[in-house]
């Protein structure tokens, strides 16, 4: 779930903190990607016509298909990618995964219903909702990453914080995940839409933690306890108060006690023993692996294990999969210098107000042109 209704408020009410691009922008970076995510997304997505994509087994292949051909497309385009795993989930969490399970025993029911009525577009909805992703999918993705030479890490617990630990540690530039609650736990930048954005013809989000702050006028501190008010998957928030009440409380008041203490219960009823200490505490002390110890290395892809792993059972195309070894190796051997910044640029200027500026530099005032004037050459991360 990650942080209900996050994005939509800062769209309404801090749209500068987000900034909209190419995937060809993060030519040079590092990114750390939320893996299971992408498990998620791709054993959605990559179907055919009778369903998901599936070996000679009858087991499922689509999360390796995209994988496989996802994976390639951000190395093509100059980003490195590392992808993290989850690790086992707090303890806080199995209030909302106990609801998770809820949900797909009724989706199995109405899935039963539907199939034995007929109906393909309804069976084909709740098979959808029925998409788990396993600890099989998981080792199937890992050692598929290993053959393509892309390296991934396994969190001690939840991967958006470990991504946002790598982030602040600047081992990477950015978290790519669907999920804002990577913001909560600290990533200073997080990037939506990463792994699908020429798939499904989207923009790439980059999301800035700093002006997230900016926008809202709250400090770190409050921003957690914002988004235990929004609601995250460790505990369940006031009922009764949404986003824009919830925005208002926090600037007023600046923390979750304070909320309570000025608020009429009555009305806006809190949680029967409401842990919210304990959400907080795993937003701003999560349990990860020290970024400074964690190496990551990017090596040539293993052509004739990728074949025998994908081709066969599994039944990908040999060509294909070659192919595909050809761009990985390809795109290894262009020379990776540096990146120019100002690719997704925030202009504090509009054009009119920019051109009456320059009017006032005097005459023998000599201008740099050239690809570099005005902005500095920074070191990838």
């Amino acid at each position: 779930m990650g942080i209900l209704g996050l994005s939509k408020l800062l769209a309404d009410v801090a749209p500068h903190a987000i900034r909209e691009g190419e995937i060809k922008h993060y030519f040079g970076r590092k990114v750390a990607i939320d893996a299971s995510m992408c498990l998620y997304q791709f054993l959605i997505a990559v179907r055919n016509e009778s369903g998901q994509l599936t070996s000679v087994d009858g087991e499922t292949t689509s999360h390796l298909l995209g994988t496989f051909y996802r994976t390639i497309r951000l190395i093509e385009n100059g980003i490195k990618p590392v992808y993290v795993f989850d690790g086992k989930p707090p303890e806080l969490k199995s209030a909302e995964l106990s609801k998770r399970q809820e949900r797909r025993d009724e989706a199995q029911k109405a899935l039963d219903k539907a199939t034995e009525l007929g109906d393909a577009t309804e069976v084909d909805k709740f098979n959808r909702r029925l998409v788990k992703v396993t600890r099989h999918h998981a080792d199937e993705a890992k050692q598929l990453l290993t053959l393509m030479g892309v390296p991934y890490i396994e969190a001690p617990c939840e991967a958006e914080a470990q991504c946002a630990a790598m982030v602040k540690g600047g081992l990477v530039y950015a978290t790519a995940t669907e999920d804002m609650d990577a913001l909560t736990f600290g990533s200073n930048v997080l990037l939506r839409h990463l792994t699908f954005s020429e798939a499904r013809k989207m923009p790439v989000q980059e999301i800035h933690l700093s002006k997230v702050l900016e926008g809202l006028e709250l400090d770190q501190k409050a921003f957690v306890d914002l988004c235990i008010l929004l609601g995250c998957d460790y505990t369940e928030s006031i009922r009764g108060i949404g986003p824009k009440r919830a925005i208002e409380l926090i600037k007023k008041h600046k923390s979750i006690e304070e909320i309570l203490k000025n608020i009429d219960v009555k009305k806006y009823p809190p949680p029967e023993n409401w842990n919210y200490e304990g959400a907080r505490q795993l937003f701003e002390e999560p349990e990860v692996m020290d970024a400074a110890k964690i190496e990551l290395k990017w090596t040539d892809p293993d052509e004739e294990g990728m074949v025998k792993f994908l081709c066969g059972d599994k039944q990908f195309n040999e060509e294909r999969v070659r192919n595909g070894v050809k761009k990985l190796l390809k795109s290894r051997s262009t020379s990776t210098q540096g990146r120019l910044d100002g690719f997704f640029t925030v202009l504090s200027t509009t054009p009119a107000k920019r051109k009456a500026e320059n009017k006032k530099e005097t005459p023998n005032k000599k201008k740099k042109t050239g690809a570099g004037a005005g902005r500095g050459r920074a070191k990838p991360k």
